[in-house]
């Protein structure tokens, strides 16, 4: 790169012109590390478009004869970071599913608990916004009540109530659907 492609913009971020020209020169690459990294051709695309807004971002801290190392590095972490939030969040959710009233006979094999972590999934997407918001934060991002509110900016009463109402729909729909 050139001394006028490597210039930076007011606010210290790379210029666009050069966060183009390492898209296009490494973007193949990139994605291909990622797909190896997540096995999941969608989830690579939305890692990719994680790793250069950081690179908007935080680019002009690389430097420029380290930069393909650096962009190397940057989406294999994003990669991993994805991959973390996601075995967190089936953790999540088989704890909600395993804690939900099921019959203590029931002697559930991991085919079974599969089935149930998906029901559970499939019936957190239909809860209001409003709800799903709070349980997802809760299970998944494992906040108390008082940070959900905090973060919110609702009353503490709201938010527990929201969940409790949440896991009444959850209650009712798995108990109909089982």
């Amino acid at each position: 790169m050139s001394a006028a492609e490597s210039s930076q913009p007011d606010g210290g971020q790379l210029d666009p012109a050069v966060v183009e020209a390492l898209y296009h020169a490494h973007e193949a690459e990139l994605r291909r590390l990622l797909l190896g990294v997540l096995r999941d051709h969608s989830l690579a695309g939305d890692v990719l478009q994680a790793t250069f807004a950081k690179v908007l971002v935080q680019g002009h801290t690389s430097r420029e004869e380290t930069r393909k190392a650096w962009l190397f590095r940057v989406a294999y972490r994003e990669a991993l970071a994805v991959l973390r939030r996601r075995n967190t969040g089936d953790k999540a959710y088989r704890r909600l599913a395993s804690s939900l009233d099921a019959p203590a006979d029931v002697v559930e094999s991991g085919l079974v608990r599969e089935e149930a972590v998906a029901a559970v999934r499939e019936v957190i997407a239909t809860l209001p916004v409003e709800q799903r918001q709070i349980v997802r934060m809760r299970i998944y991002e494992e906040k108390t009540f008082a940070q959900i509110a905090e973060e919110l900016q609702i009353p503490l009463g709201t938010a527990l109530g929201r969940m409790r109402s949440a896991l009444e729909k959850m209650r009712a729909r798995l108990d109909r659907d089982i």
